[in-house]
């Protein structure tokens, strides 16, 4: 696995909370999200942190691994350029598909704008394995890779998260971020055991620990992040400090930020939660080693042929034990995702995110009422990152932003990224002769205008347009 990093106890840094950063007591290290910044002008918060000799991971979002594709050369190389900026000792991503559709499937990409989960099959898990090893040889530094929450599951798996994750970890040696609110997300949402999946790991391959909050409604589990630690993610993370002292502990916080006081209470209570399980497994080796001493084993007795034992001359015949060997180093064979695997995963995968964000049928063996959770969950944060990306629409469109995009996103699937997104939706609105009110609909134009340095689509373009919106839906 590499040299172990030891990094401490952590929080995302993140622009909003930059200066409550700065100042908290006990930040040992920050983590920060690659596609949010750029490697040739970081920002001065996180120089300063540099300059401190406080370590920053960062931590992308966008690579999509666990996608049918082979990883994008340009993200890879964008994402190791951000590594070797902030002189990162390692770079982390997740379990996860972002897109889906293309070429490979011959049907239009779409952007999920979300992480979503892979199948825990074979075909997905030699298609990842190959993901990763690229992702491998082009990054300048280690990688590690998050376990997901997600609030469906696939029909017709294979494996458990821990017999998947430990067996990316043997076929890649690749290290793992495991994620203790995700864990506690699956096991409300599917079902999963916590202990079950941290008793299947390679606790060896830990690099560090995401800890977040989240929030229950109707019998489903969100990870909001922007919620209090619960104390039952809390005890998974104390059952996972019982089996190993974690590398670094990491607390998540990406929406409705709490007070400088708050987080540093947060991150207080994860520290005692590690550093008590610490202790106590401490003091259980302590006590093994001592009852070991004072009650050593009884050796073996090795009895030959003709030999005797006491207080008799019977012959005791030879018996023959084979003994445990050192093992020798083993590299097994790791299969090559065949071009089959790539397509039959691309094409389910297609049909899963064109469900949850085209409005098209839900594909065979998934429950639908969780799909429906799931599409309005998407859409939802959707709406929330376009009103960060591009905060003068909600500002032109008051109270109306939102059920306007929420009816925009219901029939016009994320075909880029989320700025391309807000143009493609103020573009909408303009076409349909909204808003209303003429100053801010000419508000609106201006805002377009500036930004897509074109001038609004005439009949025809709008009419091609519409064709490749119906084609996405079918």
């Amino acid at each position: 696995m590499g040299d172990r990093t030891e990094l401490g106890i952590g929080i995302g840094w993140r622009p909003e909370i930059a200066e409550a950063v700065e100042a908290l007591p006990g930040v040992d290290w920050v983590e920060v999200v690659a596609e949010n910044i750029c490697a040739g002008h970081l920002p001065d918060s996180l120089v300063r942190l540099r300059e401190r000799g406080v370590t920053v991971v960062p931590h992308g979002v966008s690579l999509g691994l666990g996608g049918a594709d082979r990883p994008d050369p340009a993200r890879l190389a964008a994402l190791g350029e951000t590594a070797l900026a902030l002189g990162a000792p390692l770079v982390t991503e997740h379990i996860a598909f972002v897109r889906a559709g293309g070429p490979l499937t011959a049907s239009p990409q779409l952007e999920a704008g979300h992480l979503l989960p892979v199948p825990r099959t074979r075909d997905a898990l030699d298609v990842l394995c190959e993901n990763v090893r690229i992702a491998q040889d082009a990054l300048p530094v280690p990688l590690a890779l998050e376990n997901i929450a997600a609030l469906i599951a696939w029909p017709g798996e294979e494996m458990t998260e821990g017999q998947f994750l430990a067996e990316l970890v043997e076929r890649t040696g690749v290290r793992l971020l495991v994620d203790v609110a995700n864990l506690h997300t699956n096991h409300v949402n599917r079902g999963e055991d916590p202990a079950k999946a941290l008793a299947e790991l390679p606790v060896e391959a830990i690099a560090y620990v995401h800890v977040a909050g989240g929030v229950e409604r109707d019998g489903v589990w969100h990870d909001t992040h922007a919620h209090p630690v619960p104390r039952a993610v809390l005890d998974v993370l104390a059952d996972l400090s019982a089996r190993v002292s974690p590398p670094g502990v990491l607390l998540e916080r990406d929406d409705d930020f709490p007070s400088a006081d708050e987080l540093a209470d947060e991150l207080e209570t994860i520290r005692e939660t590690v550093i008590r399980e610490n202790l106590i497994q401490e003091s259980l080796r302590t006590v093994r080693e001592v009852r070991e001493i004072r009650e050593p084993a009884t050796p073996p007795l090795l009895i030959g042929a003709g030999a005797r034992v006491s207080g008799g001359a019977m012959p005791v015949p030879v018996v023959s034990v084979d003994l445990p060997r050192p093992s020798e180093p083993y590299e097994a064979e790791v299969p090559v995702a065949t071009d089959d695997a790539r397509q039959r995963l691309g094409l389910a995968q297609a049909a899963l995110l064109s469900a949850l964000v085209a409005g098209t049928p839900a594909p065979e063996g998934f429950d639908s009422r969780r799909l429906g959770v799931q599409s309005r969950a998407l859409a939802a944060k959707r709406a929330g990152v376009v009103a960060r990306v591009a905060p003068e629409l909600p500002e032109i469109l008051g109270t109306g932003f939102r059920p306007a995009f929420l009816a925009y996103a219901r029939s016009r699937p994320m075909t880029g990224g989320y700025r391309r997104d807000a143009l493609d939706f103020a573009e909408h609105l303009l076409l349909a002769d909204r808003p209303e009110d003429p100053a801010a609909r000419r508000r609106l134009t201006e805002w377009w205008q500036d930004r897509s340095g074109s001038r609004p689509p005439g009949r025809a373009t709008r009419l091609v347009r519409a064709a490749r919106h119906a084609l996405v839906r079918r």
